[in-house]
């Protein structure tokens, strides 16, 4: 079930509603069923790196990421 964020037109009031169905909503405050769908923002969290790991390839020398910056590639 979809939660989604709401402004009263009437009364400017802002509130989350979890959708069930297609009943007609109504603001908690003045009861107005004038009501505008808000965007939502939303976070992503991640407990694992970003990073991707270090590739196996056969081109792969394992010196990728030298801390002596661009061009200390061995491949080059």
């Amino acid at each position: 079930m979809p939660l989604y964020e709401y402004e009263c037109r009437s009364c400017h009031h802002q509130f989350e509603l979890l959708v069930r169905d297609e009943t007609v909503k109504a603001c908690p405050s003045c009861r107005s069923d004038a009501l505008d769908k808000q965007l939502s923002v939303f976070a992503v969290g991640a407990h694992a790196p970003t990073f991707a790991p270090r590739s196996a390839g056969p081109s792969a020398c394992g010196s990728c990421g030298d801390p002596r910056g661009p061009g200390a590639c061995s491949m080059n």
